[in-house]
């Protein structure tokens, strides 16, 4: 193999790009992106970004190597595995080995006349600041770690908040127990809840200024943000005769086929029960990024990607960290500290099967809480 091209931007693409190199391949790497930075990370976005705080320089991930052909503003359009060739507008490049890291894009959920504000992309985030700098009210639709975030930002900087969602947020996330104690703190901060069973509408155009619930409520505000997930992006694969099911389908080592892989959030793994199901955050993106470049150069001798389910969130004030499926059930074990003090570390034990810890305010660090998850960890503490 000397020639290996590499499709996305992402910390995903970085990171196999170093993984490549680290494991001694001394061929070509090309990387194709269709944004106007390098690699960079998305994490900034929804905080010192949007906030004002921070700037290209500061989300820049570390350049790549003089050895790497790094194209800008080159999106791929399209695969032709038969002859090992991606397309693009600049004309095809070929490859003797591919990895797939393209990522996904904001989903949207208004008509195509109207300019929908999401948060997905460095441009983006610089778009929203813009209109955020402009509004007295937000209202944003979608509570999980991005729309929480967002309401975090806006909160901090004096805007008027409201979070629309189909549940209470955070709860999908972090369970009820954790869920409730984050949404608490942001009533606390001022931030405004709205349940809708039935989803919203936008209206409005070019830009939406409010949203009508399933039940006839109307709700405006100078700024309509959507945050309700993301959509892979797969669509340039059309015709390529890749498995493409909601993303990119791979195997256990993030493989496509013996000179393709995919990682990030564009990859799907099935499950032990047959469905599919796509991991969508930094740490999974980083770890199957290593996992598929290894892959790729290894084949079989390669490690086998084993999800370490590691997410975290900063909002009002509170760091959150947890390790383990997301949504647990039921009242945790307390390990350390408590909710109402402000700092606790918090266990799911479920006999047989993993189980979630989560930090909250507390100094643990992402190995120790992975440690937790050791069947063990309750019964000891």
């Amino acid at each position: 193999m000397r020639d290996v091209v590499v499709v996305g931007g992402s910390i995903a693409a970085l990171t196999a790009v170093e993984t490549l190199r680290m494991e001694d391949f001394d061929g070509r790497i090309t990387v194709l992106s269709d944004e106007d930075l390098p690699p960079y990370t998305r994490v900034p976005l929804s905080k010192g970004v949007l906030a004002g705080r921070e700037t290209a320089d500061d989300v820049v991930l570390a350049p790549l190597s003089a050895e790497v052909d790094l194209h800008l503003r080159t999106p791929a359009t399209g695969l032709d595995t038969d002859n090992r060739v991606v397309l693009t507008p600049a004309g095809p490049v070929p490859y003797d080995g591919l990895v797939i890291a393209t990522g996904a894009r904001a989903r949207r959920i208004g008509t195509p006349n109207q300019a929908e504000r999401v948060l997905r992309s460095y441009d983006d985030g610089l778009r929203l600041r813009d209109h955020l700098g402009r509004a007295s009210s937000v209202l944003i639709v979608g509570g999980g770690f991005l729309g929480m975030e967002i309401a975090s930002t806006a909160r901090a900087l004096g805007r008027d908040v409201t979070v629309v969602d189909l549940a209470p947020p955070l709860d999908r996330l972090l369970g009820t127990t954790v869920g409730g104690h984050v949404r608490s703190v942001a009533e606390q901060a001022g931030v405004r809840f709205v349940l809708t069973h039935g989803g919203v509408r936008l209206l409005g155009a070019p830009f939406p200024t409010a949203v009508e619930t399933a039940d006839g409520r109307r709700l405006e505000a100078d700024l309509i943000v959507s945050a309700v997930g993301d959509v892979p992006n797969v669509e340039w694969l059309a015709g390529s005769g890749l498995p493409v099911a909601g993303g990119v389908l791979v195997d256990e080592r993030c493989r496509v086929s013996p000179h393709v892989v995919a990682a990030g959030d564009v990859a799907v793994f099935t499950t032990g029960d047959g469905g599919l199901t796509r991991i969508p955050s930094w740490t999974n993106a980083v770890e199957q990024a290593r996992c598929a470049a290894k892959a790729l150069l290894h084949g079989d001798d390669a490690l086998a990607y084993r999800p370490s389910r590691y997410a975290w969130t900063e909002q009002f004030g509170l760091d959150v960290k947890m390790v383990g499926p997301a949504d647990p059930q039921g009242e945790p074990a307390v390990l350390d500290g408590s909710l109402d003090a402000g700092s606790a570390l918090l266990a799911w034990p479920d006999a047989g099967a993993p189980r979630t810890v989560v930090a909250v305010n507390h100094h643990t660090p992402p190995a120790k809480l992975k440690r937790l998850l050791r069947p063990a960890a309750v019964a000891a503490a």
